[in-house]
């Protein structure tokens, strides 16, 4: 595959995408996450025809979960057609074979930040879609994801402390991404895991994304990718005025009879909180525990929190984590230790 000497409409939305969102700036250290498939190479051809004008340091990796059974094959195909297209090319294997998903794609993304950070480049880019935007919401509002599950898969975010992930393809479907492949004679490795739907995605990709585009919008993939848009920047502002909420709750310090107290470990100023929206004391509830207890709280733990707010003097809820509750003292709401080492 070498640079094509045609220049195409997807090549020039591609390019539109990068300047407006100001994804890639020239000259700037890439580390591509190639696996092969159709969305992974019609972004490798992208970057490979607009590197001359972008002046992109290219890079590629592979990391191989040891799944399914054709991954070796898989692996040394793609170290061949990156060796041929001259490109840096980095190859990782899992130590053992990795359970799940969730597994590999943390196990992926740590290997490319470490790889990334070894060879100075500064981003990692990967090939999701708006497609696959579509099939986050679909998975995660089955699982009872509120908004920020919902507008995942963002164009950016931190992947390490120096190394940042971006998704540039997000505004493109994987019917157009097949298209390109098909249209350029791309060799796309096919990947029997696709049609395995022992696997949630895959059911959602084969069964009912079809179903929906069927039956009721043909053009489905970029309508959800487009309320993940939305619903990513009403996330963000939530986000930024709970923590101006928060962070004026805790402004005033704890008096001594709590802050002398070994059992308690941090507070707020409840009343501060009870004049926001409930939208806003659940985002405010969950950044406190986050920082405090450090943990991920679920719906159910924010919920026991948030219902102090207005509850009577003395309150406290069920254990949050190793004894820990949340207890009501007007007007504070504070984090205690049930039993103090």
């Amino acid at each position: 595959m070498r640079p094509s000497r045609h220049w195409t409409l997807f090549h020039a939305r591609f390019q539109r995408t990068l300047r407006q969102r100001l994804l890639l700036p020239d000259a700037q250290g890439i580390l591509l996450g190639l696996s092969g498939g159709q969305d992974s190479m019609c972004l490798l051809k992208l970057l490979m025809d607009l590197q001359p004008k972008w002046n992109w340091n290219l890079g590629v990796a592979h990391c191989d979960h040891r799944w399914p059974i054709d991954s070796t094959a898989n692996a040394e195909y793609i170290a061949d057609l990156v060796k041929q297209w001259k490109l840096p090319y980095f190859g990782r294997t899992a130590p053992s074979i990795l359970k799940g998903e969730a597994e590999g794609r943390e196990w992926r993304y740590q290997e490319m930040a470490e790889i990334a950070k070894e060879q100075g480049y500064a981003v990692v880019v990967t090939a999701h879609t708006a497609s696959d935007r579509a099939e986050t919401l679909l998975y995660n509002l089955a699982r009872g994801s509120g908004a920020d599950g919902l507008q995942a898969l963002t164009w950016r975010r931190p992947l390490s402390e120096h190394v940042e992930l971006i998704r540039p393809l997000l505004e493109v479907t994987r019917a157009e991404t097949g298209q390109f492949c098909q249209d350029l004679g791309l060799p796309v490795w096919h990947d029997s895991m696709n049609q395995d739907l022992h696997y949630r995605r895959n059911r959602i990709r084969q069964d009912i994304l079809p179903y929906f585009r069927e039956h009721f919008n043909p053009k489905v993939d970029m309508a959800m990718a487009q309320t993940a848009e939305l619903l990513h920047g009403d996330v963000a502002y939530l986000e930024c005025v709970a923590k101006e909420k928060l962070a004026l709750a805790m402004k005033e310090q704890l008096p001594d009879e709590f802050s002398q107290d070994p059992r308690v470990i941090a507070g707020f100023d409840r009343t501060v909180l009870q004049a926001v929206p409930i939208a806003l004391q659940r985002r405010a509830v969950r950044q406190f525990l986050q920082i405090h207890l450090n943990i991920a709280p679920n719906f159910a733990q924010v919920e026991k929190v948030t219902a102090l707010m207005s509850a009577p003097n003395r309150s406290r809820s069920d254990p949050l984590k190793d004894q820990i509750v949340a207890q009501v003292t007007v007007p504070w709401l504070c984090l205690r230790h049930l039993n103090p080492a």
